[in-house]
């Protein structure tokens, strides 16, 4: 029995977490349940898989059943991992990486969907997995299709990584266009089903530029022999080309539940979902991915090469550009206007602590919602 401490248990994949433990009971269990809010989605949920310890960082009071504790302020970074196999980082944004330098640093496994933990703490994080021996294991369908083709290894050589990109609802669109679309738009994946922000740094190929930069710090790589191309049909999930100029590609259908399960149980493999029918797909397709169309895209590219707090910089006005853009604040185009002025009013230092990063973290938002909303 493998018991999972779930960081954020209410969003997109923690729900598909329960979903995987709730099919294979006999295999998993929940230690553990930790969300930022919806306290009452905790409880039904501690209800449901009688976890010993359950949080909402926001305070809100929890009804729990018995067994289950009630984890608040500074309690849940001390305990929320107590007796897990499992620390499984589902959480958004910033907050998540707390969490990941946590479990890292108390050598537990890994599972990360956390996207921030690397772009902004990569230079925490990764330093810290090898000191203590965690086992750091991807959980985004790119990561863990390069993890697969490396055979479940972060240090097997390879010549060049390359990452998918289905392109978003926008791939085709001119600037023309893309000024007039709205947030109801841009939620409309055409692939995969996921959270809002995720979704909208989709649309803008932000995303992509985040997993460009996960992967210098996974696979201890430079941005050279890291490059993204556009599949429409999102069936590759990433390729991995080695020196004899052969390349390995992992595929299967658009499904977050593959590789949420494959990090729970590699190297071993339980039945999922349906095995992929390749003569109903038809002709798969790849294309350049238009970077000039997508500013988004590059400027993460440019924070990612400049390395330091400037990641950091690059997602905290991600985060309040998004939110805006959900709340019909600015446009589609604005979300790129205002990660460039935050990345060229903040300089980027070395980074040193959490502490830094957390200060770059707040003192971001606050430039980013002065040049969105004035001062």
């Amino acid at each position: 029995m493998r018991k999972i401490a779930l960081i954020g248990a209410c969003g997109s994949i923690g729900r598909q977490v329960c979903e995987v433990v709730a099919r294979y009971p006999e295999q998993f269990s929940l230690s553990a349940l930790a969300s930022g809010s919806n306290a009452r989605e905790v409880e039904r949920l501690a209800a449901r898989f009688q976890p010993r310890f359950a949080a909402v960082a926001s305070g809100e009071a929890l009804s729990l059943p018995a067994g289950t504790r009630a984890l608040a302020g500074e309690e849940i970074l001390a305990h929320i991992f107590d007796g897990c196999d499992v620390a499984f980082i589902a959480a958004g944004g910033f907050a998540g990486l707390s969490y990941t330098l946590r479990a890292a640093a108390l050598g537990v496994r890994i599972a990360l969907a956390n996207k921030e933990s690397l772009v902004c703490g990569g230079a925490l994080v990764i330093p810290l997995v090898q000191r203590t021996g965690a086992d750091l294991v991807p959980v985004d369908s790119e990561h863990s299709a390069l993890f697969q083709a490396l055979s479940f290894r972060r240090d097997t050589p390879f010549e060049r990584l390359v990452l998918t990109a289905s392109g978003g609802p926008f791939l085709h669109f001119d600037a023309e266009r893309l000024a007039r679309v709205r947030a109801e738009d841009a939620l409309k994946h055409p692939t995969w089903k996921m959270g809002a922000k995720i979704t909208i740094d989709s649309a803008t190929l932000l995303n992509k530029g985040y997993e460009i930069i996960e992967a210098k710090w996974l696979y201890n790589t430079d941005f050279s022999h890291i490059e993204a191309v556009v599949h429409p049909e999102s069936i590759v999930h990433s390729l991995v080309y080695f020196a004899d100029g052969t390349a390995m590609a992992q595929m299967g259908y658009p499904d977050m539940r593959v590789p949420i399960q494959l990090a729970l149980t590699y190297p071993a493999r339980l039945p999922c979902e349906r095995p992929l029918d390749l003569a109903a797909l038809g002709a798969l397709h790849f294309e350049r991915l238009p970077a000039e169309k997508f500013p988004c895209f590059s400027l993460a590219l440019q924070a990612g090469q400049e390395g330091g707090t400037a990641p950091t910089v690059l997602n905290a006005a991600a985060e309040v550009a998004v939110h805006a853009f959900l709340q019909g604040r600015i446009s589609f185009l604005q979300i790129a206007d205002t990660i460039k002025d935050a990345l060229s009013r903040i300089p980027s230092r070395r980074v040193e602590d959490f502490a830094q990063l957390n200060e770059t973290d707040a003192r971001t938002r606050r430039c980013a919602t002065e040049f969105i909303y004035g001062s």
